[in-house]
């Protein structure tokens, strides 16, 4: 159980402020929220705005705009900033700028004597927390990221409707990137205590509706900025969740982008994994037995972040 119970957060956009405003509703027990961002002013009525509401929350905290001296004795830095993918920018071409902005970042943090967690929001999320991790050259335990957490909480919520069960006793996963080559390990996936893939035979339900409910989540955001520009909301209530159990040690399995050392054939990058959060991050990973099928979609998962991330370090030099 951590006892300070300090957060900062970099980046006071959509999603970060989400996670801002989920904390103070849910009362998780964080004592001090700063906010740190290049718009000082926003920052600042930002806390303004979510002080005001603390007598009608369950928090009893302390809220204020910081500077990133602020970090030295916070257990928790979250980082959300970086710039949205433009009309026309390739994904590389934002993972380079974004990259840029994890490095400073990163420096400015680790620069005020920052021994806590990093916990990275900003997209592409497994590079970045990549990036992260390089360059402050922290524990890779120390440094994870909101990985697939949002698209398993997605998977939970459409198989809840489509079974008409409680999205809580879902157990399900999506692993790999958080993009396009993510994928359901269907063999892995419960409802209470019975198998997905049973409840599909003995109900005699068509499995191609598995592929639906895949597709469903992964186009889910698509369908979202199309709609409204930007998703946040979603982001913002998973970011709170495991913040809540880095604070109070829960050992809890969370889809979060964890490192590999060795696990499934691959070393040296973060990606979308079932993992035990506690005080410490990422104790250890849940390593599970995948088909053949599915080891080959990870295995292009991560070939695929891979490749992202040498490209990045040809670009920007050295981390």
């Amino acid at each position: 159980m951590i006892e300070k119970r300090k957060v900062v957060l970099v980046g006071t956009g959509f999603v970060g402020m989400s996670m801002a405003y989920s904390i103070v509703n849910q009362g998780i027990g964080v004592n001090e929220l700063v906010l740190i961002d290049v718009l000082k002013d926003k920052a600042i009525g930002e806390a303004m705005d979510l002080s005001d509401g603390l007598p009608c929350s369950p928090s009893h905290m302390t809220i204020k705009a910081g500077e990133y001296s602020e970090c030295e004795d916070a257990d928790i830095v979250v980082i959300t900033a970086g710039l949205n993918q433009k009309p026309g920018q390739s994904r590389l071409e934002l993972s380079q700028q974004n990259a840029k902005i994890m490095k400073d970042i990163t420096n400015q943090v680790v620069e005020s004597g920052f021994k806590g967690i990093f916990l990275v929001a900003s997209n592409p999320v497994d590079i970045m927390t990549k990036v992260v991790q390089e360059v402050s050259k922290f524990p890779t335990n120390k440094v994870i990221g909101s990985g697939t957490a949002l698209d398993t909480s997605r998977l939970r919520f459409q198989i809840g409707k489509y079974l008409n069960v409680s999205s809580k006793n879902i157990h399900a996963y999506v692993m790999g990137e958080h993009g396009d080559s993510s994928f359901v390990p269907w063999e892995h996936a419960y409802v209470g205590c019975k198998r997905m893939i049973d409840i599909m035979k003995d109900s005699g339900r068509n499995f191609s509706d598995l592929d639906k409910i895949y597709v469903e989540v992964r186009d889910s955001a698509y369908e979202i900025i199309d709609r409204k520009k930007a998703t946040y909301y979603g982001i913002g209530l998973g970011l709170a969740r495991i913040v809540k159990n880095i604070l109070n040690d829960t050992n809890e399995i969370l889809t979060v982008s964890a490192y590999l050392n060795g696990e499934y054939g691959h070393k040296d990058i973060y990606i979308g994994m079932p993992a035990i959060i506690n005080s410490n991050g990422a104790r250890e990973l849940l390593k599970l037995d995948l088909s053949l099928e599915n080891q080959k979609k990870l295995d292009e998962s991560c070939n695929i972040l891979s490749d992202y991330m040498n490209k990045i370090r040809e670009e920007i030099g050295k981390l």
